[in-house]
């Protein structure tokens, strides 16, 4: 066995405990504890997009414990009126199609619990219109490394984002770490949002 290949499964093995870990962290917050942060990252996020007045939004409908709660589509439409907001459809293979958002009563109930928009779809290359990207992330390291939940749709469609898009991650307090395994195929994210520390966007690309 190379020694490429012994630390390509070192980080993946490091990579499947660290997620089982925060996965656990998640699941052990309480109703009032989750509520209290989605309120603390829509004010800091909404703020942002508020500043940054972009005309496409990508992002995605919050499910369980993660940060932000189901209301963050519809915040992000009312912090800009007029910008298109973008929610993804996941597709068999993994890969992610996007429609417009056009309101909660547009949302319904997809494969692995999902909500999804309702709406006609636009294709996987949608995304490169975004000027902003929100995505989902279970930890994001100070280099700008996120960890999602292991699918690889997130990755695939942050290799599409212009280059000029402003990619953000919703972490809960404790999941932005010095160091996150990574693997080739990890995208990076430009900031992070958390209920305490608000933006973050200080992350070091270059290492």
């Amino acid at each position: 066995m190379s020694d490429f290949t012994r630390d390509a499964g070192n980080n993946r093995a490091a990579k499947v405990a660290l997620r089982n870990q925060l996965l656990a962290l998640r699941r052990s917050k309480s109703p009032e504890l989750l509520a209290a942060a989605a309120t603390h990252v829509l004010h800091t996020l909404e703020a942002l997009v508020r500043q940054q007045s972009p005309k496409v939004i990508a992002a995605y409908v919050p499910l369980g414990a993660e940060p932000g709660g189901r209301d963050l589509p519809e915040s992000l439409a009312q912090a800009v009126p007029g910008a298109t907001v973008l929610l993804p459809a996941l597709l068999p293979d993994g890969d992610l199609d996007w429609a417009r958002y056009e309101g909660p009563q547009s949302l319904h109930r997809a494969a692995r619990g999902l909500l999804e928009p309702a709406g006609a779809r636009l294709g996987c290359a949608a995304v490169t219109q975004a000027d902003l990207v929100v995505v989902p992330a279970l930890a994001v390291d100070h280099h700008g490394v996120r960890m999602g939940r292991g699918g690889g749709s997130y990755d695939r469609a942050l290799a599409r984002v212009s280059g000029t898009a402003f990619t953000l991650a919703l972490l809960h307090d404790g999941e932005l770490l010095a160091r996150v395994p990574a693997e080739p195929h990890d995208c990076r994210v430009k900031a992070v949002i958390t209920p305490t520390e608000g933006l973050s966007e200080s992350l070091d690309w270059t290492k």
